[in-house]
């Protein structure tokens, strides 16, 4: 099971302010398809930009364990590792001891 990381914006973390205010300067073709999707959604601007932070987040989240697991797979190939056995037979020679 995977753990899911909350972002500070997931999390709400206190401060003096519930909210900060960010200035954002974009081309206006990008500001009216904003406009746009925020009320096709129903939503402020601010919330749709927060849903997007929030996306965004998960795609980094999914493209670093996308990382981690071409990492697993490139060491278990170096190690020539096929099996929990392999791993464990691995961590006792490092340590030094027998199973």
């Amino acid at each position: 099971m995977r753990t899911v990381r909350r972002s500070n914006t997931q999390i709400g973390i206190a401060m003096g302010r519930t909210t900060k205010t960010l200035t954002v300067s974009l081309p206006p073709a990008v500001y009216e398809e904003i406009s746009r999707l925020a009320r096709l959604e129903h939503k402020t601007k601010s919330e749709l930009f927060r849903d997007m932070v929030r996306v965004y987040e998960d795609q980094l989240d999914e493209e670093r364990w996308q990382r981690l697991r071409r990492l697993g797979r490139a060491t278990a190939r170096k190690y020539r590792l096929a099996s929990t056995k392999d791993i464990e037979n691995l961590i006792h020679e490092a340590r030094g001891s027998r199973t």
